[in-house]
């Protein structure tokens, strides 16, 4: 009985057909997914800017934590994708003084 084994298209020639391998699929499967997560964070932290913006004095405490979670956790989502300048985001999202100083952002 012979042993069976599999073929597969040398990697050179998949490349200039444009076939896209197994790993090429998970790797834009995970990029699709880490995009997302992005987008979700992002979501979250700028509902948690503006109830931060919202709150009052008393609920101010409460929704300072509230942002400064969300805002941490949107930062981890982006350097984990190797995206590492804050500055821009900062700017766009006009993230405040007060939650950049709780998580310990510059």
């Amino acid at each position: 009985m012979a042993a069976m084994s599999s073929l597969r298209m040398p990697q050179s020639l998949a490349k200039r057909l444009g076939v896209e391998t197994g790993e090429a699929v998970l790797r834009h499967e995970i990029m699709q997914e880490q995009a997302a997560s992005l987008g979700r964070m992002g979501d979250k932290m700028e509902t948690a800017l503006a109830a931060l913006r919202a709150s009052d004095a008393d609920g101010r405490p409460a929704a300072l934590k509230v942002a400064a979670d969300a805002v941490w956790c949107f930062f981890v989502q982006r350097e984990v994708m190797g995206l590492r300048d804050r500055a821009a985001v900062i700017a766009e999202h006009a993230i405040p003084r007060e939650v950049l100083n709780r998580i310990g952002a510059r």
